[in-house]
């Protein structure tokens, strides 16, 4: 079911709110005094909590989306192996942005990542290569290609061709409404411009994190902007479920606020 109004929808909304609200706040904390945007962007700050708790919903909601098509003739195996490995690659997102719980547990880090991480942390994303590090010399570059293709290039050239969307869902993934992610990237590309901090590209991840937990809701299971029967009934049913999942975006937030504090983030 394709819904051109996307900016109403509660879902899409909530996200749009919170990743304003992050680069308000952002800015707001820039200054001479450091120690408030350190809380916000460092280790076990407010935006790295927030894409914790994001990748381990959309994992998941993606592994429920793969449980209810397992019962469902027309999904082909490669769509359900396309979600459940969906589902595995961001879990495993999940874990590596808070380096598998180590800094919770207080865990040292064994031999092989003290000398081999580039932040000696127990996790894949930050092994070194060359004068950086796997996150910044390969995976930044394919977030890139892969951000870029699926919000923009996809959804547009989807607009006058409909088979695109069909292939495209066939293989069991979807397209975010082409509005949404203009907003996403623009946000992006503002806090890049706007905000001076070595970590400020934690903000662009987590923009992506909210953006996509409210998108693949908005795909999968309100079946907007997606041609494939929707998990929840559209309706007064759809648009409390909505209602309801927009005020759980907004809690995962006051959540990674507080998980921050009690992580000892800079400035708590």
């Amino acid at each position: 079911m394709t819904n051109k109004k996307w900016q109403s929808h509660p879902v899409i909304l909530m996200a749009v709110a919170i990743n304003v609200f992050l680069l308000a706040l952002a800015l707001a904390w820039s200054g001479p005094d450091a120690k408030a945007l350190w809380r916000l962007l460092g280790e076990d700050g407010i935006v790295e909590w927030l894409q914790f708790l994001c990748f381990t919903v959309i994992a998941g909601m993606l592994a429920f989306v793969f449980a209810e098509r397992r019962h469902d003739p027309a999904t082909s195996a490669f769509a359900l192996l396309v979600l459940a490995g969906l589902s595995a690659l961001v879990a495993l997102a999940a874990l590596e942005e808070i380096s598998w719980f180590q800094r919770v547990l207080k865990v040292a880090s064994p031999e092989f990542f003290v000398e081999n991480n580039r932040q000696a942390e127990t996790n894949l994303h930050n092994l070194a290569m060359g004068s950086g590090s796997l996150h910044k010399t390969v995976l930044l570059k394919l977030i890139l290609i892969a951000g870029l293709t699926h919000n923009l290039v996809l959804p547009f050239l989807a607009r006058s061709r409909p088979a695109l969307r069909h292939w495209i869902e066939r293989m069991g993934l979807y397209l975010p409404p082409l509005g949404a992610s203009i907003v996403y990237v623009v946000l992006v590309a503002l806090s890049h411009l706007l905000i001076e901090h070595p970590r400020k590209g934690e903000l662009g991840e987590t923009f992506g994190a909210v953006h996509y937990l409210a998108t693949v809701f908005y795909a999968y299971f309100a079946g907007f902007s997606y041609d494939k029967p929707a998990l929840f009934e559209h309706g007064a049913t759809g648009r409390r479920v909505a209602i309801l999942f927009a005020m759980a975006m907004g809690f995962l937030l006051l959540v990674a606020w507080l998980l921050s504090a009690g992580a000892g983030a800079a400035g708590a």
